[in-house]
């Protein structure tokens, strides 16, 4: 005997309709006082406690810092290169600039040397 279980139950609901029950049940839990909130100590103690667990594999540990490495070496490579890029637009509209726009002139102004 098979039985139709696809049209039932919470995992066959659409995300909007799931979210939807969550969010009732948690505001009920809340006004019952029955709904648990961590202490900073308490998640503190949580997280170390989890990543105590996490870091038992090694290899899992390593494939996280691998990963991380490279991230950090894509993002280092990218900067550099826009840094590069907006360097060569900048002297590029610097040499376009004739002598009078550069701010730069040794001339005086007229009357810059009144009192």
């Amino acid at each position: 005997m098979q039985t139709n279980t696809r049209n039932r139950g919470f995992a066959s609901m659409n995300s909007d309709r799931q979210k939807e029950i969550a969010r009732k049940g948690g505001r009920a839990a809340h006004e019952k006082g029955k709904a648990h909130e961590f202490t900073p100590d308490e998640a503190r103690q949580a997280g170390r406690k989890g990543g105590e667990k996490v870091s038992v594999n090694r290899q899992h540990m390593a494939e996280i810092g691998r990963r991380g490495g490279k991230s950090s070496a894509e993002r280092r490579r990218a900067t550099a290169q826009e840094r590069r890029s907006n360097e060569g637009s900048q002297s590029a509209s610097h040499e376009n600039r004739g002598p009078e726009s550069s701010g730069s002139s040794n001339e005086e102004e007229p009357g810059s040397n009144v009192p």
